[in-house]
């Protein structure tokens, strides 16, 4: 369980600095838009139909996802761990008898 806890705990971390991240980003770009209609003709082509920006924003959120799997999968598998059971039950289970 407390393991369960300070995964948590750290995936909230980095989960709200994305967060904050992301809505910096929206918020200035509305912002730089809304007030400056040229711009929208101007410059946006450069963030709509780059391969780089394309790229980037592919290649980094798969790797916030191997950083999150990885740590949750080491968790789930020292959770299903059994060292030592005290009692064996074995159990059969038929369908629509």
């Amino acid at each position: 369980m407390e393991g369960i806890i300070n995964l948590h705990h750290d995936l909230m971390f980095f989960i709200t600095f994305i967060f904050f991240f992301v809505l910096i980003l929206m918020i200035r770009t509305l912002y730089n838009f809304w007030f400056d209609p040229k711009r929208l003709t101007d410059e946006s082509r450069f963030v709509v139909h780059g391969t780089f920006i394309e790229i980037v924003w592919t290649v980094i959120p798969s790797l916030i996802l191997v950083v999150v799997a990885l740590p949750s999968f080491a968790l789930l598998y020292s959770i299903d761990e059994i060292i030592d059971p005290s009692i064996t039950i074995k159990v059969i289970g038929h369908q629509w008898y």
